[in-house]
């Protein structure tokens, strides 16, 4: 039986899951009887809610006797660590371009990657019944786009196919015939992608993912380099440096069928599988025969370019809501989550109450935080800052991302005007049909946190923004931060009703009534660019003339909800998250006044020093 590994890239929500599950379905991966969910492959809430593919995973497929391996890649630059480790473990791709959209910035970062490696590309033109699709355009777009990314004239020779990967059929023609299914695709596959390349020697892998299984222990995913491996065979771990980090026995070798994962008796070069029973070797990792000496070479990794602190949560409400407070738990799980994601970097602060973790983007910090929270951990979280480098002649150098919005022409101006604000430089404005205009800008990552929010309210919900990592620049000065003060409150209780609807003129609530709250507690967004400490537990006065019953007729504002995507982006310096399994709040970082005072003085002399 031949093999042949093939990675799946997309923009997100392109189609790369939907495309997985049809191709799972007629390779009859499944009995005709079995019960199957949508996006099979996005195996955690946190995928299945977001729509988006987090972490890479692989399947396996048969197709007229040939054995395929399928990697789904994340689309998402936040999570580009998993992807650069993917491409080592595939010879092939397929590039799956929306038909009305066209090749997108998160496409760029991937196929750029692969371009790299050297694989050769089959591209996939998806949704081509959209009534907006315009496939020879896109297919333009990719040439270009291909050329852009220095593709070599095999890379640029690419084949083509159009079709949709949720009615399940692929063919060279946009109109069809459709009844072939997705033969098309998978025997374009055996024919253009290479069979894995095998080297010489004994058993070699690089570790490429890594989980926890509570029966099995560690298991790392890899494709196998050279030799052939076979359960209770020794094995050592080389770290990329060649010093051993550990010898030990195989004790279960699993391979992917469809979306199970079965155990087999020996794996040979060439095919993907996870094994188990070693209990240090991680990702980057090669997991080799005792004679080797020489490791392999993993792939690099990009730097992080934004960080965030996590504090152990010293709120009044602290642990009333979560049972995993300490700094030695959030420490535990911080590490563990480094281990297998190589794009995270964890530095522990001094006072080892707080933890800097940095990351790609602001979303894989809140997908972190998120996942966190959900497993029961209480903490506090400050707002994300950028990673600086210094330049050669000791220059300050900030990252600069690629930002492109899709907008309403009507709504360009207002776009254009803020992005300036943030010291953006414009590169591009097109039109891309039907009223719509593509804006492209070279922005530093400091000035674009929090923006997301405020550029739906701006252009009334319309607008599709999509950003990527583009370089290091020097810095381009101060930016201009959020002009609002907030609403404090000023002591602990519940909040009341009638207090709440007496300060509506100071400005809007972020907290229903009857909520629990402490002194330095976010409460609002004041009208005007100064805090204000106010009282929310003031009940009404009972008097003869005045019945409590009255207090019904109150009739409060809805109160905007602070997600914890725009809670991270919209607080600032001075302030923090405090986020439980229940709850997200928003507070100071000093919740005394007087020790507020006391930092703003201290802050204010140092800004004047420098």
């Amino acid at each position: 039986m031949t093999m042949r590994n093939i990675a799946i890239i997309a923009h997100v929500d392109h189609g790369k899951t939907t495309l997985v599950d049809e191709l799972l379905k007629q390779s009859g991966s499944f009995r005709e009887n079995q019960r199957t969910a949508e996006r099979m492959m996005d195996s955690n809430d946190l995928e299945k809610e977001r729509g988006i593919t987090i972490l890479a995973k692989a399947t396996s497929i048969e197709w007229k006797g040939h054995r395929i391996n399928i990697v789904d890649t994340p689309g998402h630059a936040d999570f580009g660590g998993e992807v650069e480790r993917i491409l080592s473990m595939v010879d092939g791709a397929i590039v799956l371009v929306d038909a009305a959209e066209g090749p997108m910035p998160q496409t760029k970062f991937v196929v750029g990657k692969a371009l790299k490696v050297g694989l050769r590309p089959i591209v996939a033109i998806n949704k081509i019944d959209r009534p907006d699709g315009r496939a020879e355009e896109v297919v333009n777009e990719v040439f270009d786009l291909f050329a852009a990314l220095d593709a070599n004239d095999e890379q640029l020779d690419f084949p083509i196919l159009y079709g949709s990967g949720r009615a399940g059929w692929m063919n060279t023609a946009p109109e069809g015939p459709s009844d072939q299914g997705l033969a098309p695709l998978l025997d374009l596959v055996m024919e253009h992608v290479p069979e894995p390349k095998v080297g010489e020697g004994p058993f070699r892998m690089i570790g490429t993912l890594l989980e926890a299984n509570p029966f099995l222990g560690r298991i790392i995913t890899g494709r196998i380099h050279s030799g052939s491996i076979k359960p209770n065979q020794a094995v050592k771990v080389l770290a990329a440096d060649g010093k051993t980090v550990e010898t030990g026995r195989i004790s279960k070798i699993l391979a992917f069928r469809g979306i199970e994962r079965q155990p087999i008796e020996e794996a040979k070069a060439g095919d993907i599988v996870a094994i188990a029973g070693l209990s240090k070797g991680t990702v980057a990792d090669t997991f080799c025969d005792p004679a080797v000496n020489e490791p392999l070479q993993a792939q690099p990794i990009d730097p992080p370019t934004v960080t965030m602190s996590f504090i152990v949560n010293d709120s009044p409400l602290a642990g009333t809501e979560g049972d995993k407070v300490t700094s030695r738990v959030i420490r535990d799980r911080l590490f563990k989550e480094a281990e297998g994601n190589v794009a995270l970097k964890i530095e522990e602060a001094e006072g080892k109450d707080s933890f800097y973790v940095s990351g790609r983007g602001e979303l894989q910090l809140a997908v972190l935080i998120e996942t966190m929270r959900r497993e029961g951990f209480e903490l506090a979280v400050s707002r994300p800052r950028v990673v600086m480098q210094k330049g050669e002649n000791g220059q300050m150098l900030e990252p600069v991302e690629e930002v492109v919005i899709d907008v309403d022409e009507e709504h360009s101006g207002v776009v254009v005007q803020k992005m300036s604000e943030r010291k953006a430089d414009m590169v591009e404005l097109r039109p891309s049909g039907g009223n719509r205009v593509r804006l492209v800008f070279h922005a530093p990552t400091r000035g674009l946190i929090g923006y997301q929010s405020e550029l739906l309210t701006d252009t009334r919900g319309t607008a599709i923004m999509n950003r990527l990592f583009h370089s290091y620049q020097p810095y381009k000065g101060e930016i201009a931060g959020r002009v609002q003060g907030v609403l404090l409150a000023n002591e602990a209780g519940e909040s009341v009703a009638y207090a709440m609807f007496n300060l509506e003129d100071r400005g809007p609530m972020i907290i229903d009534a009857g909520e629990k709250v402490y002194a330095g507690m976010i409460i609002g967004i004041h009208t005007r660019d100064n805090d204000l400490e106010v009282n929310v537990l003031k009940g009404k006065k009972l008097t003869n003339m005045r019945a409590s019953g009255k207090d019904e007729a109150v009739k409060l504002t809805p109160p905007i909800k602070m997600t914890l995507d725009r809670a991270l982006s919209w607080i600032q310096d001075d302030e923090l998250v405090e986020v439980t399994p229940k709850s997200i709040r928003l507070r100071k970082m000093y919740l005394d006044s007087n020790e507020r005072k006391r930092f703003e003085k201290s802050r204010s002399a140092a800004a004047g020093a420098a």
